[in-house]
Formats: structure tokens, C-alpha cells, sequence
């Protein structure tokens, strides 16, 4: 696969992305976006990790940076790079993209993108990705109603994989089950044992708990007819 460093339009600014294209770009039918928590950026081990597999597994990312840790402000950021990739989308000859993925903050700048679009243009984003999802912060747990509303809006025909660790501290589990029981979206939840908010295992390498959450990323793609 090949990789190429580019600048996204964002208002004034410009927003640092990296695109990743399979060896046989005309066979590529599924474009993921992918973006960082509030902390890191694109280049955060995770995201390359996962746009590497899914590079070599046909099919296409953009990851890119935004920094800021205003909800909004991501969000309409997320807007930016989505519209980005539809002239990209054109060059490839793809028709779709599924999903959008998030790491912590991302993942809810995701799910708010996917609530907006579908909103707008029914189908328009038909998968999201959430690699530990931040429900509340540490030991403040009141906030979780709030902070799971893009997901509740999101519609039926959306599915959503949610990617969590046994061990996260902004993640409580039951609170975390009562709030997919209210989504109308079609939900996959894989809780990595032992994993930490930022998906790290106590005696096990990263490579090889990355290995275990791409695979479970590529497995459900495909699952979903890409």
C-alpha cells in the first residue's frame, strides 16, 4: 500500500492528514476515517497501527489531526476532512464511507458527524467506530447521559463497534449496558480484558493487544458488506 502526507482545508487553517491506499486501489470499494482523542494526534501508535491493517486488508483510510478540546470544534473539523474525502472518493471511484472512527474525544466527534450526516441525507455514514469511548470523566459519572446523546440520535440502519477496555476508568461497564440498551443503532461491543482507557494490557506487548483490536476492526467491516 502507499501512504501520502496532505493538508486538509479547515476555514483559515489547514488540518495535517494521512492517506493510506491499498496496492490495488480499483478493487477498494470502503474509505475510513480516523482521528485521535484529546491528547496525541494522527500519528498516535493506535491510528497508524489501524490504518496500516487496514491498508493491507484493501481498503482505504484518511487519518488526520485536529487539535482542540472543544466537542463543536472537532466536530466541525471532522466535517472538513469528511468532505475532503469525498473528492478523494472520486478519484478512487469509491462509493462509500464506512465507517468513521474515533479514539476517546474522537469517538464522540465521530458519532456527532454520523448523527449530523444521517440527519441531513439518510445512509449517508452507515458505520462508526468507538476505541474507548470516553462516557464520563474519571470518577464523574453524572456526565454520561450528555456525553452518549449523539449516540442515542443515531438511526437504526447505522451500526456501531465499540472498542473498550475492561479496566477504564471513564468507561463504567453498567452504565455503559444501560446506555446501548437505549440505542436505536445496530451495536458490537468487544471489551478488551484488562485494558486501560487508552487500550494498554498490563503484561502483554502493544503490538500484540493492537494485533487482537485489528483484527476485531477488520472482521467487522467486513461483516458489515464491505
Amino acid at each position: 500500500y502507499d501512504t501520502s502526507q496532505m493538508t486538509v482545508p479547515f476555514g483559515t487553517k489547514q488540518l495535517d492528514a494521512v492517506l493510506s491506499v491499498p496496492a490495488s486501489a480499483k478493487d477498494t470499494s470502503t474509505a475510513v476515517l480516523l482521528t485521535h482523542g484529546a491528547g496525541g494526534d494522527m500519528n498516535l501508535k493506535h491510528l497508524v497501527s489501524l490504518a496500516h491493517t487496514l491498508a493491507s486488508n484493501g481498503f482505504l483510510s484518511l487519518r488526520f489531526t485536529c487539535k482542540g478540546l472543544n466537542l463543536s470544534y472537532r466536530v466541525k473539523a471532522y466535517h472538513a476532512v469528511y468532505y475532503f474525502k469525498s473528492i478523494i472518493l472520486n478519484v478512487f471511484y469509491i462509493n462509500r464511507c464506512d465507517p468513521s472512527t474515533g479514539r476517546s474525544m474522537g469517538c464522540r466527534a465521530a458519532a456527532a458527524l454520523a448523527r449530523q450526516l444521517n440527519e441531513e441525507k439518510e445512509g449517508t455514514v452507515q458505520g462508526v467506530i468507538c476505541l474507548s469511548f470516553p462516557l464520563h470523566p474519571p470518577r464523574q459519572t453524572h456526565s454520561h447521559r450528555q456525553r452518549s446523546e449523539d449516540l442515542r440520535r443515531l438511526p437504526e440502519h447505522t451500526s456501531v463497534l465499540f472498542v473498550l477496555g475492561t479496566e477504564d476508568n471513564m468507561c463504567d461497564r453498567d452504565l455503559f449496558d444501560g446506555m446501548v440498551k437505549e440505542l436505536k443503532a445496530q451495536v458490537e461491543v468487544f471489551w478488551l480484558e484488562g485494558g486501560s482507557h487508552g487500550l494498554t494490557v498490563k503484561g502483554r506487548s502493544d503490538d500484540s493487544v493492537l494485533d487482537e483490536i485489528n483484527l476485531h476492526v477488520i472482521t467487522w467491516i467486513r461483516k458489515q458488506g464491505a
